[in-house]
Formats: structure tokens, sequence, C-alpha cells
């Protein structure tokens, strides 16, 4: 399926360990639903090539805000659209789209700000270099 803004997405079923006993996917389970597709969408966008400069990077999640419109339920088909919103100077934002793989209609929206962080320090840290050069080549719109 295609969505509007968004040049990739990743397709997974939900699973029984991730439903209550309404059969109805825990909340708490989209947050790792994000982490499936993000997982997928980092070596989507050929940042690895960059060697050390991007595998090296390290970015910890600051802030996240999820809209849930729709449960998903057991054996569902789930597709994850990712995209990058927007790049700041230590950080950027992500937006992820749940969709029922098979009727395309929006479950959940979430955002999702990471920053870049210097490990030592756990201090925020500027985003640089042929990095950012290829962040900012991600952004939507």
């Amino acid at each position: 399926m295609t969505r509007s803004g968004f040049s990739f997405s990743t397709r997974f079923k939900v699973r029984y360990a991730e439903v209550d006993a309404q059969r109805v996917v825990y909340n708490s389970r989209y947050l790792e639903y994000v982490d499936v597709a993000v997982s997928e969408f980092w070596p989507s966008t050929g940042l690895e090539d960059l060697g050390p400069e991007w595998t090296e990077a390290e970015f910890h999640v600051r802030h996240t805000e999820i809209d849930y419109f729709k449960p998903f339920v057991m054996n569902d088909e789930i597709e994850a659209f990712v995209r990058i919103e927007r790049i700041g100077g230590t950080s950027m934002m992500q937006r992820f789209e749940l969709c029922h793989a098979a009727t395309g209609a929006l479950h959940c929206t979430i955002l999702m700000t990471i920053v870049h962080v210097d490990l030592a320090t756990g201090r925020p840290k500027p985003i640089t270099g042929e990095v950012r050069t290829r962040l900012e080549a991600l952004v939507s719109g």
C-alpha cells in the first residue's frame, strides 16, 4: 500500500502475546511496533554506508506522542509507515502511522523526538557532516 508523504513501510502481524483477553492489542505494544518499523527503516536509508560516522552515532528517545484511533486485534496485519518529519540542531522528529494492511485504515499515529547524544557525557550533540546531509535528504515534504 502507498501512503501520501511516506516512502517507507513494513508489515507484520499481531501475535497472540500482544493481545489481552478481548484479543485487543495492549497499548504499550504500539511502541514495540514502532521499534520494529524503525529497525527496518534505518537500513533502508543507506546511512550505514557512511560507516562509523553513522554506526557510532547515538540517538535516544526524548519525547513520544501517541494518538490511538482504533485498536488492532488478534491476527490483524499492520503496515507501519515511517518518515522523518524534521531535523533540528541536535534532534529529529519521526512520524509513524500504523495502518491496517488490508483496509488501509489508520489505527494509530506516533510522533517521536530522538536526540543525538554524546555517550560519554549523556548530553545532546549536534547532528553534523554527511549524517546531517543524508538525514536532511530524507525529510518529508
